[in-house]
C-alpha cells in the first residue's frame, strides 16, 4: 500500500492524459514524419515531468520552460504549413502553464511572445500567396484564443488559490477554537478539581488540628518528667515534637489554599514585586547557582493588584525554576502590556515538564519532586484566577519551561467593576 502511494504521488491521472494526447497526434496526427513525432513526445515529455521538477517551479524555471515549449512549438509549426498548421493550438501549452504560476505580468509576456510568434509567420509568406480576406476571421480567432485561454486558466486557478486561502483561514479559526475550548475545558476541571480538594483540605486539616495539639502538649510533658538520665526517652519526645511543628505547619498550607483568598486590590509597582520576589530567591542561590536576569517593559505603570499575593506567586515561580535548572545555567524574567493584559513570563533552561504531567502541575497536592507536598503551583494558579487573570505553560523534556502569568491592567477602582 505504501509503495502503491508513492507511485500515486509520482504517477498523476493527468499524466496519462498528456502521455496519450500526444501519442495520439504522433500516431494519428496530420503529419507523421519523424521531425513532428519527436516534438510532439518532447513536448509530451516537459508536461509530464514539468510539476515534478523543483527547479520548474522557479521563477528561472518557468522561463525556461516557456522558451522550450514555445521552441518546440516553433520547430512543429515549421515543418508543418507555417501560420496554417494543424498544430497552432499548441501554442496554448507554454502559454497555460505560465498563467498557472507565472502571475499576471508573466502571463501578458507569455501572451504577446505567443502572439508574436504565431504571427511571425506571416513574414514567411510570399506577397503573391498571403492570405486572402475570407481567412482574416479565422487568424484573429486563432490570435484571440490565445489571451482568451491564458486569462481564463488564470482567473480559474486565481478563483482557487482565494478559496484555499478562505479554507486556510477558516481552518485555523476552527483550530484556534478548538485549543480555546480545550484549554477552558481544562480551567473548569481544574477549578472544579481545586473546588473539591480545598474543601476536603480544610475538613482534614481542622480535623487533625486537635490530635496534632495533645500530641504537642505530651511530648513537652514528657520532656519535662522524664529523668535528664532517659537520653533515649528525651530524644524521643523531642522527635515527636519538632514532626508534630512540621505537620501543624503543613496544616496550616492546607488551610491558607482552603480559605477564600480576601485580596486588597491597590495600584503597585509590578517591577518592585518582582525584584522583592528575585531578592528572596536569591537567597538561595548560593545553593542552587543559577543567575537571573530581567527583562522589564518600561512602559507599565502601577496598576490594580494585591502585591503580597502577586509576590508569592513570582517566589513560588522563581523557585522552581531554579530548583528545575541545573548549575550554571540561568533565568529570565521579562514583562509586557498587550490588550488591556500584564503578561510576565519565566524562563528556565531546566529539565522541563513532561507532556502527560501538564495538565495536573496546577492540582493541589501533585508533585514530581521527591520533597514537597504539591501546593506551589495550586496556590499560584488560585491567587491569579482571584485576579482574573490566568496561568500558561510550555514545556519541552530536557529543554526547559516557560511560564506565563496574565494579569489583567486595571488602573482605578472602577475597571476592576
Amino acid at each position: 500500500m505504501e509503495k502503491r502511494g508513492k507511485l500515486l504521488q509520482f504517477v498523476r491521472p493527468q499524466d496519462l492524459v498528456w502521455i496519450f494526447l500526444f501519442a495520439g497526434l504522433a500516431v494519428f496526427g496530420p503529419d507523421r514524419s519523424e521531425i513532428s513525432s519527436a516534438v510532439l513526445l518532447s513536448l509530451g515529455i516537459i508536461q509530464v515531468v514539468e510539476p515534478k521538477l523543483p527547479f520548474l517551479k522557479s521563477t528561472a524555471g518557468i522561463v525556461v520552460s516557456f522558451i522550450v515549449k514555445l521552441g518546440l512549438w516553433y520547430v512543429l509549426m515549421g515543418w508543418t504549413d507555417g501560420v496554417a498548421s494543424s498544430y497552432y493550438w499548441l501554442v496554448l501549452l507554454p502559454v497555460i502553464s505560465v498563467a498557472t504560476s507565472g502571475g499576471l505580468l508573466g502571463l501578458v509576456i507569455a501572451t504577446v511572445l505567443a502572439s508574436g510568434a504565431y504571427l511571425s509567420w506571416l513574414l514567411f509568406i510570399p506577397p503573391e500567396y498571403f492570405v486572402p480576406p475570407e481567412e482574416w476571421p479565422v487568424l484573429i480567432l486563432r490570435i484571440a484564443s490565445i489571451p482568451i485561454a491564458g486569462f481564463l486558466v488564470y482567473e480559474l486557478l486565481e478563483a482557487n488559490r482565494t478559496a484555499t486561502r478562505k479554507a486556510q483561514a477558516a481552518a485555523e479559526q476552527l483550530a484556534e477554537a478548538n485549543r480555546n475550548l480545550r484549554e477552558a475545558e481544562a480551567a473548569v476541571r481544574r477549578s472544579e478539581r481545586l473546588a473539591a480538594l480545598g474543601q476536603l483540605s480544610a475538613g482534614l486539616a481542622h480535623e487533625l488540628r486537635n490530635p496534632l495539639g495533645t500530641m504537642k502538649t505530651s511530648a513537652e510533658m514528657l520532656l519535662q518528667n522524664v529523668d535528664s538520665n532517659h537520653d533515649v526517652a528525651r530524644e524521643m519526645a523531642g522527635f515527636i515534637s519538632s514532626e508534630v511543628d512540621r505537620t501543624n505547619s503543613l496544616v496550616t498550607r492546607f488551610l491558607d489554599f482552603a480559605r477564600p483568598l480576601a485580596l486588597r486590590l491597590e495600584p503597585t509597582d509590578l517591577t518592585q514585586i518582582i525584584d522583592q520576589a528575585v531578592a528572596d530567591v536569591e537567597k538561595h542561590m548560593p545553593r542552587l547557582d543559577v543567575k537571573i536576569y530581567k527583562n522589564y517593559s518600561p512602559d507599565i505603570p502601577p496598576f490594580l493588584m494585591d502585591g503580597q499575593f502577586v509576590e508569592r506567586v513570582m517566589y513560588n515561580l522563581l523557585l522552581n525554576a531554579a530548583q528545575a535548572s541545573p548549575p550554571g545555567s540561568s533565568i529570565t524574567v521579562n514583562t509586557r502590556q498587550l490588550d488591556g493584559t500584564v503578561e510576565i513570563g519565566i524562563i528556565d533552561r531546566g529539565s522541563g515538564i513532561e507532556p502527560k504531567h501538564l495538565e495536573n502541575i496546577f492540582n493541589p497536592f501533585f508533585t514530581t519532586k521527591a520533597t514537597g507536598v504539591g501546593l506551589g503551583l495550586a496556590i499560584v494558579s488560585k491567587i491569579i484566577d482571584e485576579h482574573g487573570g490566568k496561568v500558561e505553560v510550555d514545556s519541552v523534556p530536557g529543554v526547559g519551561s516557560t511560564f506565563r502569568v496574565y494579569l489583567p491592567f486595571r488602573e482605578t477602582a472602577g475597571e476592576n467593576g
